[in-house]
């Protein structure tokens, strides 16, 4: 049999309503199968800890074979697992179509699944992903939460003895007022610009909605100055975090209810701009294999860019306004779930339509992985994910940088900041450079 395939990446429907995805004795049986061959392969050593921690498992066994694994031993590998994607889109030579049929994440997307129906989900992971509920009652008093969540707050070492939330962790500031509800400060398209007529739904996202706006605002801007209307949207959170754990029933309602609300927008010629790489991912491409059969949702997918997406776009089919020449070295984190979309670095594509400007690509996993990287047991381990891509952003020393998801931002200025190096005071979406660029 020939290593790897010749044929482009694709991935089976997710069987989380048929009984048999439950089923125990299967799922070890397919665990062991699929870790036997990332044993044999190894060329996912340097992704992230789930791999080196599977190799040196098997390593340490007595016969040095995955059989003589226990039921803790392959739940250690699932749990080191941020599902990033990284491995299916960049690494393995063994994914469908290949005979091999290998498709890691969504093995340990399974685990989690029965992990949850049997209620084994942790507290603190299922009051998390509670986004919307946490996201409304933090704006009513982001005063308060904003004093708790700071990283010198004494609530800090409480969050970590109760939830496990690790004290030294960066978490989100929360804004006074919701994303979704500042439609009357959005300016009206420029007519004279090359894109007036466009129209875009921005999809806000629990993250840009409740928590850090500066993208958001910065899309608006950018988009308005080139003539498109935009209207923000924000019917629920995608289910990312209930996603990662495994809680795939509420995902797939939370699905048809934004594709039912996003259905007469595109009707109207919308198109739907998320706000955050992670849910551009689910509508894409999550959703539609959690739902295969319905056709609101797979429209919704259709019709789904990602933000830098959308930009590169209208600058090859309506083109720019003039941007100012900015002669600036911009490092470009590449996010896991950007580079999941399977649509190439567009953030990087985006950048380079600034005169001048010299943006560099650092496509290295920060590490942070969603919630995954805010717990005790993962911080430090997603500290050490991350040095490396802090290291190659940092390491031309670049007057801006950047990063498409919210969280690995904050987390690789952590990185460098506790690794000893100087770190700017944000990093930021790429969006915002090119606001900066446009003089908005």
């Amino acid at each position: 049999m020939k290593e790897g395939s010749l044929e482009a990446p694709m991935r089976h429907p997710i069987a989380w309503d048929d009984d048999s995805f439950y089923d125990e004795t299967a799922l070890d049986t397919e665990l062991r199968r699929v870790f036997d061959i990332c044993h044999g392969c190894r060329r996912c050593f340097n992704l992230c800890s789930s791999f080196p921690r599977l190799f040196d498992l098997v390593d340490e066994s007595p016969n040095e074979s995955v059989e003589d694994l226990t039921a803790a031993d392959l739940k250690a590998v699932v749990d080191d697992c941020t599902l990033c994607d990284m491995c299916f889109m960049v690494k393995c030579p063994y994914v469908p179509p290949h005979a091999f049929d290998l498709d890691f994440p969504h093995l340990m997307l399974r685990y989690r699944a029965v992990e949850h129906r049997k209620g084994l989900t942790s507290f603190a992971d299922r009051e998390l992903a509670k986004t919307d509920r946490n996201g409304k009652l933090a704006t009513l008093a982001s005063g308060l939460a904003n004093f708790a969540t700071k990283e010198a707050s004494p609530a800090r070492g409480v969050m970590q003895a109760t939830l496990g939330i690790d004290k030294r962790a960066h978490l989100p500031a929360y804004a006074d007022v919701p994303l979704a509800n500042k439609q009357a400060l959005v300016p009206p398209p420029n007519p004279d610009g090359p894109a007036f007529g466009r129209k875009v739904a921005l999809y806000a996202t629990c993250f840009a909605n409740f928590n850090d706006q500066t993208p958001g605002e910065a899309a608006i801007k950018v988009l308005a100055h080139n003539g498109v209307e935009v209207r923000i949207e924000y019917p629920k959170c995608c289910g990312m975090p209930r996603f990662e754990n495994g809680d795939l029933a509420a995902v797939a309602s939370a699905a048809e209810r934004v594709a039912a609300h996003f259905e007469p927008l595109i009707d109207a010629g919308y198109a739907v701009v998320p706000l955050t790489t992670s849910c551009a991912l689910m509508l894409k491409f999550e959703w539609p294999l959690l739902q295969p059969d319905h056709a609101a949702i797979a429209r919704l997918s259709a019709n789904t860019f990602d933000v830098s997406q959308y930009i590169v776009m209208l600058a090859k089919e309506t083109g720019l306004m003039p941007i100012v020449e900015w002669d600036a070295k911009i490092g470009v984190h590449f996010a896991c779930h950007a580079r999941a979309q399977n649509m190439g670095p567009k953030a990087l594509e985006m950048l380079r339509l600034i005169p001048g400007a010299k943006p560099a690509l650092t496509d290295r996993c920060s590490g942070h992985g969603g919630k995954w990287g805010i717990f005790a047991q993962h911080f430090d381990t997603a500290v050490k994910v991350g040095r490396p891509a802090a290291r190659q952003l940092a390491k031309d020393m670049p007057d801006v940088m950047v990063s498409e998801c919210p969280l690995a931002g904050p987390h690789l200025k952590q990185v460098l900041e506790l690794s000893g190096n100087a770190a700017p005071e944000r990093i930021g979406h790429p969006i915002e450079v090119m606001a900066r660029a446009y003089g908005l």
